[in-house]
């Protein structure tokens, strides 16, 4: 049981968080249409379903979704291998199909198996990216369509020749704009009276009448479409309408579009999962995210997207990172930034493309900054080299590859230095045994890895509202970063919500977690019913939990 918080009781910063993330979006959903040559409205229908569909069948409070950057690649070259957009749809459609048969069988549950070093890793990765991705745009330099965050670009550049080769096209303008839009994001908030007022839209509204003072006044820093946000415009209703498109269900029997389907749904499934993790690592409120039900919500989503012309949808990190550090709490902040989207693009197109790449490029910047910034890496090496090497494996992989492969490698690392440490330590596990009670006790085994994460939260969360719970951790030698958040959790925030009186014994002062050994009841112990965690034997732990 995640804390929860009314729908409307943040209602003004959750608008405020939407408009950010519409803003931060338009390009973006633009960009990746364009890097995956498909049609341009395409990337903004993905955008204007990941933020309404989503978010109304979603479990997540926070995660924005819309196209990503990841489905470029495949995108793309599915586009050229099935031969038309509308075969592509199908495609797409059908991966919705895939998604949301895998949220009924619970296939979301491999989330649970996500250790937190590599999570954590994930999202400094990306924040070194987008910084590293948005100094192009920063200075003017916008040769590269926004939203490729992979290492090699679609034009075959590298991100990281990409940012250096602009500094030799610097446009001032752009760099003057970027660098007030910075200044209000981080100094707005601390003026008085006003610093209510988002500083994002703030310096958004500030870039854009920073640039019609330039071109009124004929400076030569002014700032040419291409410089712009470049939104698809519309002559009429008409005009608007034929920019989506239906599949082509004449080719259901091909099999090429159930290999692309099946794909999509794939890679699509696995981004979601890693980014809903993340996002709810970032969530001041430390609520849990249901993974089933964002599979089932992904899969209505990328169905709708197929039957009207857009492109695949996914959860994206930095529009949910983007939506936090704006202060969006509910999915209203999501719903919105997807209303907007649609509003914006059927009335006022001409309005926002008035809008500098260079301003966005600034609360890009600073949103990536707060991702990776140096404090994230002196935490993860004071948590010794268990977590530590496959955090900076995780991170270097994802920004000279991409997600995906960075991800794997970083699990790979984790999975290897597991095994290196059971040949030094073994695990040792007790025979179970049960009889009826109110006190549970959780005898830890000797070494407690990631892996155990999934059986112990379940176990944990299995555990009847009113008992005792007491978790023994004194045969341990050690125990994985992500078991104790997971104690911690139970400890401070679960068990409270179920009147659960938990008992803690044994944790060496290392794991940071103080005991809590004396526990009378009536003036005398009471017996507990024995429960000691093994591998492999869980189900039957959970069964026995269920009954009781």
């Amino acid at each position: 049981m995640s804390k929860q918080i009314p729908a409307m009781s943040n209602i003004k910063g959750d608008f405020s968080a939407g408009l950010v993330v519409f803003l931060i979006a338009i390009p973006l959903c633009l960009g990746i249409a364009l890097a995956s040559g498909a049609p341009l409205f395409a990337g903004l229908i993905a955008g204007i379903l990941g933020g309404i569909v989503v978010g109304s069948f979603s479990g997540s409070h926070l995660s924005v979704s819309g196209p990503a950057a990841g489905l470029i690649t495949i995108v793309a070259a599915a586009i050229l291998k099935l031969g038309t957009w509308e075969t592509f749809l199908l495609a797409v459609f059908l991966a919705g199909a895939f998604q949301l048969m895998l949220g009924f069988v619970k296939a979301g549950v491999i989330a649970n198996y996500f250790p937190s070093n590599v999570i954590t890793g994930m999202l400094t990765a990306i924040g070194i990216s987008i910084i590293i991705t948005q100094i192009p745009h920063a200075v003017g330099h916008d040769e590269q369509a926004e939203g490729q965050l992979a290492f090699i670009q679609v034009s075959g550049e590298n991100i990281i020749s990409s940012a250096l080769s602009s500094i030799r096209h610097i446009q001032l303008g752009a760099a003057i704009i970027t660098a007030a839009s910075i200044a209000i994001l981080l100094y707005w908030s601390k003026i008085p009276k006003v610093g209510s007022i988002p500083a994002a839209l703030v310096a958004v509204l500030s870039g854009v009448g920073i640039n019609q003072l330039f071109i009124a006044t004929g400076s030569g820093l002014a700032l040419e479409q291409s410089h712009l946000v470049t939104l698809p415009v519309a002559d009429s209703v008409n005009g608007f309408f034929s920019q989506f498109s239906m599949p082509d269900f004449s080719q259901l029997m091909n099999s090429q579009v159930w290999i692309v389907a099946a794909t999509i749904a794939i890679v699509a499934s696995i981004e979601t999962l890693l980014n809903l993790e993340a996002t709810d690592k970032l969530d001041p409120l430390k609520r849990y995210s249901d993974p089933n039900r964002e599979l089932r919500a992904q899969g209505i989503a990328n169905m709708a997207s197929g039957l009207i012309g857009g492109l695949p949808i996914t959860s994206v990190i930095v529009r949910s990172s983007a939506n936090i550090n704006a202060g969006g709490r509910t999915k209203v902040a999501t719903i919105a930034h997807g209303t907007l989207l649609l509003v914006c693009a059927a009335l006022i197109p001409m309005l926002l493309n008035m809008i500098p790449l260079s301003t966005l490029a600034g609360v890009l910047l600073v949103t990536g900054y707060k991702l990776c910034k140096p404090a994230v890496f002196k935490q993860m090496f004071a948590k010794g080299k268990y977590q530590w090497i496959p955090f900076v494996v995780t991170v270097l992989m994802i920004v000279f590859t991409n997600l995906l492969v960075g991800v794997a490698v970083g699990l790979c690392v984790s999975i290897l230095f597991l095994l290196w440490g059971n040949m030094k330590t073994p695990y040792l596990f007790s025979k179970e045994h049960y009889r009826t009670g109110d006190m549970f006790v959780l005898e830890l085994s000797q070494e407690v890895s990631f892996l155990n994460k999934a059986n112990i939260l379940l176990t944990l969360d299995k555990m009847p509202d009113n008992s005792t719970v007491i978790i023994d951790a004194a045969k341990t030698t050690y125990i994985d970063q992500d078991v104790l958040d997971i104690i911690r959790e139970f400890t401070q925030i679960k068990a409270p919500q179920k009147q659960i009186k938990v008992v803690l014994r044994g944790f060496k002062e290392a794991y940071k977690i103080n005991n809590t050994d004396h526990l009378f009841m009536n003036g005398e112990k009471e017996s507990p019913v024995a429960v000691t965690h093994s591998q492999g034997t869980h189900k039957e732990l959970l069964k026995e939990l269920s009954v009781n």
